[in-house]
């Protein structure tokens, strides 16, 4: 009796909690099976605009198109030689018909398939078109998203393939060294430079109640037990409060700072930030790493406090830590797919923003937002974002991938509308060495927004 009633119990938990997973899974061969009778459905943009579509001719073949080629490519897919983003976390909805009930007798007796239904996603296609241009043929990868409701509005990876002929260029776009196939934002892992600083901004927050009356005089070097940590450009900032570290970007202050802070500590906050920690995604991603063991040298967690050291995190990771502190230390559950319609229009589920969990405390968030407003008013990103018709905050970031001093990639995470925050960015510029600058990419799309 006690078997059974285990049984019955784990097959009503299955049915409620884990059978949409089973049939989204890209090994479930089964749900293709409805192609036999279900013409797949549309993919489109928060305003309706049709991203992804089947084409049928007159003998019956059907042809997936994506009218905006490569500019969508790893947030929506393919779905040739098996499926990936959206093609594939959306295929039972897109193989399923809630067309009228009568329109699909009609069918039947004709011998005729359904229309699928449709996919409504949250993308913004202006924005995701202005995201692509900025990054023109750089490699690297955008994010945007909403803080307040989590929705992401623009997903970009960069190099990019075109999904009308990935089965035709499949052997050559597996081929590639370059790793076309990776989604940069959520697969891409990469330290995170000055971006970081904000993490141990808030670890040291929390450690010193005095952190408001910080100062420390930057003489463009600091040196520990043998090496020598200069600040970016060789730049003296002298005498620079907390503010002041931020905006500049002072890596001998945050190397000081670094060094004072509780290593267990300093590791827990950065698991609550989901640092070795699952995130909510629908699509796959690759988890971020944070901070040595106990017991390093000062050394490492200096670099680490500025951003360097063995951590590794992802565009789409810095996002979601943006997006909590413009919204309050809250993180609303990021979600691609705004509603499900039938083909004509009618609203068959709709996705309603829900909290995913809170990061940081209300008067934390308040604070790392004013530092990264100081960084906008007279910090690093004052050139290209002050004065502008909107509010912006933010964090520029520059991050060192070899030994060759001059070689980094290009960071920059921010918000718009500081009172009331609209929008969350993180763009990343891979192998920028000077030439490139992510802000100037935020600042592109951020006018796309506001024009």
């Amino acid at each position: 009796m006690a078997l059974f009633l285990g049984m019955m119990g784990y097959i009503a938990y299955f049915q409620a909690a884990r059978s949409e997973e089973f049939i989204q899974s890209p090994y479930n061969a089964r749900k293709d099976s409805y192609a036999d009778r279900v013409v797949r459905g549309d993919i489109l943009d928060g305003q309706g605009r049709v991203l992804a579509r089947t084409q049928v001719s007159e003998d019956g073949t059907e042809t997936r198109e994506y009218p905006y080629g490569n500019m969508f490519a790893h947030v929506l897919g393919y779905c040739d030689h098996g499926k990936s983003g959206l093609e594939s976390v959306e295929n039972f909805n897109l193989l399923t018909s809630n067309a009228f009930f009568l329109e699909k007798l009609k069918n039947e007796f004709q011998g005729q398939k359904h229309k699928g239904d449709s996919v409504v996603t949250t993308l913004n296609l202006d924005l995701q078109q202005a995201a692509y241009d900025a990054m023109g043929s750089r490699k690297g990868a955008v994010v945007v998203m909403e803080p307040s409701t989590g929705k992401i509005l623009t997903m970009l990876s960069k190099p990019d393939f075109d999904p009308n002929t990935a089965a035709a260029d499949w052997e050559a776009l597996n081929a590639d060294d370059t790793g076309v196939l990776l989604n940069r934002a959520t697969q891409g892992q990469y330290a995170p430079g000055s971006t970081f600083k904000m993490i141990t901004t808030l670890e040291f927050m929390r450690e010193d109640p005095g952190y408001i009356d910080y100062s420390y005089d930057c003489s463009g070097a600091i040196e520990e037990n043998g090496s020598t940590i200069h600040c970016y450009g060789g730049k003296v900032h002298g005498h620079v409060s907390l503010t002041d570290s931020v905006a500049y970007s002072c890596n001998t202050s945050f190397c000081n700072i670094g060094r004072s802070l509780d290593t267990a500590a300093f590791k827990n906050t950065a698991r609550e930030l989901l640092f070795d920690s699952k995130l909510p995604s629908v699509l796959p991603y690759s988890k971020s790493k944070c901070f040595p063991n106990e017991g390093v040298g000062s050394v490492e967690k200096m670099a680490t406090a500025m951003g360097q050291g063995k951590t590794q995190v992802s565009p789409y990771h810095m996002a979601l830590i943006t997006c909590a502190i413009a919204n309050g230390g809250v993180l609303m559950k990021p979600y691609l797919t705004d509603s499900i319609t039938n083909y004509s229009g009618q609203e068959i589920k709709k996705n309603l923003p829900e909290e995913y969990k809170t990061l940081m405390a209300v008067e934390e968030a308040a604070q790392l937002k004013q530092y990264m407003t100081s960084v906008v008013d007279y910090g690093t990103a004052s050139p290209v974002l002050g004065g502008q018709s909107y509010t912006a905050a933010g964090k520029t970031g520059t991050a060192e991938y070899s030994s060759d001093k001059e070689k980094d990639h290009s960071w920059f995470i921010g918000m718009t509308n500081i009172e009331n925050p609209e929008l969350v960015i993180s763009v990343i510029i891979e192998s920028a060495d000077g030439e490139a600058s992510a802000v100037n990419v935020a600042k592109q799309v951020f006018d796309a927004y506001y024009r």
